[in-house]
């Protein structure tokens, strides 16, 4: 058996739980933008205040060295992920992971939400420049990682409770695919970082100069 036909097998097994992580991932963009929605008018002023603090530092050539903003986010991947994957080693942490995956989309979905709601198109275009390119290799690794996470812990679960269950059950085989898989998405997760750094950055910098140059 190749190594497609057993991903296609195991996303037969397990499509249920990557489609309930598709799921909550999604609700978490549509809260994102509810949260955006109900914040009051002074609350959207105070913090957009910010943002444009932020745009006019950028307009003064004071940016962020793109070796630094590589380093920044794939650490923050690596800390991510290597949080879903001890989260999957206890069987405790499951609630966690959920939590973990609807707060990746609620941060997507208000950053964008709120960009759209203050800068209208304009904020759409801006946010397809900046958190696009890199969200989407990042939101199918976590999806992944998360659902991955799940797996494990149901299949440690059902070795826990299972009558039949014996301490002669293999245990080590799915421990080494999990700890290889987690490495795989590990070392992937630094071409988003790249992309985040040498690509939707330079982008975010150059078009929010072409904004104020405008004004």
């Amino acid at each position: 058996m190749n190594k497609r036909t057993l991903v296609i097998d195991h996303l037969k097994t397990h499509a249920t739980i990557y489609v309930f992580m598709i799921i909550l991932f999604l609700t978490g963009i549509v809260f994102g933008a509810i949260v955006v929605n109900s914040m009051g008018f002074e609350q959207r002023t105070d913090l957009f205040f910010y943002v444009e603090r932020f745009f006019g530092y950028l307009t003064n050539d004071n940016t962020i060295s793109n070796n630094e903003i590589l380093k920044e986010s794939f650490l923050y991947h690596v800390r991510y992920l290597l949080l879903l994957f001890i989260l999957g080693l206890s069987v405790i942490g499951l609630p966690i992971v959920w939590i973990l995956i609807f707060l990746k989309g609620l941060v997507v979905g208000f950053s964008v939400g709120f960009i759209v709601n203050q800068l209208g198109v304009e904020g759409f275009i801006l946010a397809t420049f900046s958190i696009a390119p890199q969200n989407i290799l990042v939101i199918p690794i976590y999806i992944i990682a998360g659902s991955l996470s799940m797996i494990f812990t149901l299949g440690l679960l059902n070795k826990l409770f299972a009558r039949k269950a014996s301490f002669s059950q293999p245990v080590l085989n799915p421990f080494i695919k999990y700890v290889t898989v987690f490495t795989v998405l590990l070392i992937i997760s630094a071409i988003p970082a790249i992309i985040e750094a040498f690509v939707a950055n330079e982008a975010m910098v150059s078009y929010i100069k072409t904004l104020y140059t405008k004004e």
